[in-house]
Parts: structure tokens; C-alpha cells; sequence
């Protein structure tokens, strides 16, 4: 199996790749207003290399810092002419299996093939990134049967997010807490693959975060990445804590209509627990007192103690067919339309880079009450309540475990 190739960052180290002739530069498109009376000179046998605009696939539902900034990025891929001359298709097969431009693919990578050569490294924990790459493909070339190449956008891991990656004010590396497990992150990373690196064809799905309805059962993205800015658009903040929403996790929502937040179950369950270490530190026991009268309609009535402490590989041919409709190419060739059977031989793989995983910064909440009391949140019963567990082994008397009801971090109303 031979892996594809995605092109380094200056301070990435070369891993395997397929064997591709062809990278993508992202030249300045105002040098071609300057050069416009030298290339006027030129001879049309020779004609000078044109920069195209790429029209970005992955409108983020988030914001940039620049309200201007789009994803579309001005490239070129080289040797020009070479790549120019193949024609251009709308779709090939694979094994059997049909992909198409615009369509999601996985893509064979380093740790693809040590599995293939280790059968017991699949057994071991690996994270995400370790998997097959994800791509989207842009375009499809090929120049006979030995040659078929796709220029593609990268999506990336969350753990593969860079050094001084920036994500609102701050700035971070790899994966952070509300990166769901099958998450990915759109980015206008270009590279062209030789397409013998294609594992399977992928479906990655874009979640709208202001829909509370829309689950996301496989891949999917939120976020894009420009990697010309190094900044990340923004995603749907929650809680009281202004993070956003990991979807593998639960959100609470505050039954006050004139609220109405989304809560994490984490900051419900921290706060819970900071407020019940203020209240019994390390030695006084939880006596739950009996609850008192309510006052009068619209006062808010004294809370108890228990009350006040809630908060496979790929073969050696493929067929490549186009369309039967005839399209127009982005620079105005046309988009060849009779069939054609392409056989392509598996290649050595050379060593290219690409990010390497690099552990999240985020500064965690002080949590004084570890190892002393636990918490979970039982939405089994109606309302949700938190049940609390005391680990102290030195204080006696008192409860071992209570529950306590659900607060809303907002506005500290009960949450039914």
C-alpha cells in the first residue's frame, strides 16, 4: 500500500508518500498585473502559467477575526504545463468503488501501513490521527493508465492542529475539550495524491451547531482551519464557562424561559463539587437538615445544606471514468467525456511530513475537592439530580452519599 503525500510545513519531517510529480505553490495573483507586458512578449507555443482561484468547499458556520477572510486560496500546481496537459475527469474507479470530485475519501498514511505490517498494532489504542487521512477531493487528471492524480483540501484531525494555532483570544495545539471523538476540521490545506493512496471513500457530514437537532453519527466538521492565518473560525459558545459543545458529551438546558442556557454536565457537576468542599472542607460531615417553609410566593425560600452545596490495500488497476456531460474546466478546457481504463502500477513511497499531534494548553479549573468527593449527574429520574459520594475515609458521622438538584449556573434556577 502506498500512502499519499501531503506537503510539509517547514518544520515537519518527510513521511512515506505516493509517488506524485506534481506540488501546489500559492503564488501572489498581483505579481501577474506586473508581469503582464513581459508575458505579452511571449510566444503562444509558450504560454506563461496562469494562478487559479479555488473556491472554497467549507463555508464555516463560525467566524473569523477578518469578517473578509474566506477559505479560497490562488494556487498553481507544478511542473504547470505537465499537469495541464492530462485531461481532466469528473470521477474514477477504484476496486470496484466509484469516487467522485467533491467527494470525501480516506487516504493511506504512515500508520496505515505499519498496521498492515504489524497485524497486532491494530490491537493497540491509537488516536484519531493515526487513522487514514481525510480528504476532499477538488479535481481529478489523469494522462494515461500508469498516471491519475487528484488535487485535494486536507481535512484535519483535531490532533493534528499546530503550534500557535489561533482559536478566538487564545492560542492552542492539538485536540481540545470540545473535540468530539469524530470530529474533523476543515482547512484550505492543498496537495495533489496519486489516487492509488485511496482507502475507501469517506461521508463527512457539517453540523450545524444552532440546530439542536442535528446529531451527528459519523464524521463530521464545525470548524475550518486557514492555514494562511493559522486561526480557526469560531464555534457555538455554551455554559457559563463560554466553551463550546463537545457532542460526545451531554448539555443540560435551563428550564427558565426567560434563561434558557445550555449547561455542560462537567461545569454542573464542578460546581456542585466546589460548593460541597467550601461547605464541609476536609472533616465536617453532610448532615442534611430539614427543609424549611417556603415564605411567600415570589421569595426565595432558605435553601438546606444539601440544597446550598448543588451547582485495504489498493490493487495495481483502477478504471477511471468520466462523466458522459461534458463541464467546463475552472481555466476554460473542457472536461473530456468518452471513457477511458486506466491500470495503475503501485509505486516506492518516499518520506513526507505532515502535523504532528501536539497536547492542548488549555489551563485547567482548580478542583480542590479530588479525591475527596465525587460526583454524577442520574438523568434517569425526573428531574435530573447529582448524587454525590463522600471519599473522605477520616470523617465519620454523616452521609456517605446524597443527591442534591440540578442549579443553573446562570441564573440559579432548578433545572426540571
Amino acid at each position: 500500500m502506498a500512502t499519499a503525500r501531503k506537503r510539509p510545513r517547514p518544520d515537519m519531517i518527510e513521511e512515506s508518500q505516493a509517488e506524485c510529480p506534481f506540488s501546489v505553490i500559492h503564488p501572489d495573483p498581483n505579481e501577474k498585473e506586473k508581469k503582464t507586458k513581459r508575458r505579452r512578449q511571449e510566444s503562444e507555443d509558450h504560454p506563461q502559467p496562469k494562478v487559479l482561484l479555488q473556491t472554497s468547499p467549507f463555508p464555516p458556520m463560525g467566524k473569523f477575526k477578518d469578517p473578509n477572510n474566506t477559505m479560497d486560496r490562488h494556487y498553481q500546481v507544478q511542473p504547470y504545463q505537465k499537469w495541464m496537459d492530462m485531461t481532466r475527469y469528473n470521477s474514477f474507479v477504484l476496486n470496484g468503488v466509484k469516487y467522485w470530485s467533491e467527494g470525501f475519501i480516506f487516504v493511506a498514511n504512515s500508520s496505515t501501513i505499519e498496521r498492515q505490517k504489524n497485524p497486532g498494532e491494530a490491537l493497540q489504542p491509537r488516536k484519531k490521527s493515526d487513522d487514514d487521512w481525510v480528504a476532499r477531493i477538488l479535481e481529478i487528471r489523469a494522462s494515461d493508465e500508469h498516471h491519475v492524480y487528484a488535487r485535494v483540501y486536507w481535512m484535519y484531525w483535531p490532533d493534528e492542529l499546530p503550534a500557535g494555532t489561533q482559536d478566538g483570544k487564545k492560542l492552542i495545539s492539538g485536540r481540545q475539550s470540545y473535540h468530539g471523538a469524530n470530529e474533523l476540521i476543515a482547512s484550505n490545506h492543498m496537495d495533489v495524491i496519486n489516487v492509488v493512496s485511496v482507502t475507501a471513500a469517506a461521508t463527512v457530514n457539517q453540523w450545524d451547531e444552532t440546530n439542536e437537532d442535528d446529531v451527528q453519527p459519523a464524521l463530521y466538521w464545525r470548524q475550518a482551519f486557514d492555514v494562511r492565518s493559522m486561526e480557526l473560525s469560531s464555534a457555538e459558545l455554551r455554559c457559563k464557562c463560554n466553551q463550546p459543545e463537545n457532542p460526545d458529551k451531554r448539555l443540560f438546558g435551563c428550564s427558565n424561559e426567560e434563561c434558557r442556557k445550555w449547561l455542560h454536565d462537567d461545569c454542573l457537576i464542578h460546581d456542585a463539587l466546589l460548593k460541597t468542599y467550601k461547605r464541609l472542607g476536609k472533616d465536617k460531615p453532610h448532615k442534611p437538615s430539614p427543609i424549611k417553609e417556603e415564605e411567600g410566593e415570589g421569595t426565595k425560600r432558605p435553601l438546606s445544606p444539601s440544597e446550598t452545596g448543588a451547582a485495504q490495500t489498493a490493487e495495481q488497476s483502477i478504471d477511471v471514468k468520466p462523466e458522459e456531460q461534458q463541464q467546463m474546466d475552472i481555466d476554460g478546457q473542457n472536461i473530456k467525456t468518452e471513457a477511458l481504463t486506466v491500470s495503475v502500477a503501485n509505486s516506492e513511497t518516499k518520506r513526507r511530513g505532515r502535523p504532528r499531534k501536539s497536547e492542548a494548553n488549555e489551563k485547567a479549573a482548580p478542583k480542590p475537592y479530588e479525591g475527596l468527593f465525587e460526583g454524577v449527574i442520574n438523568s434517569d429520574v425526573s428531574p435530573s439530580v447529582l448524587e454525590i459520594t463522600d471519599l473522605r475515609e477520616n470523617v465519620t458521622g454523616g452521609d456517605k452519599s446524597w443527591t442534591e438538584p440540578l442549579e443553573c449556573l446562570i441564573c440559579s434556577h432548578e433545572i426540571e
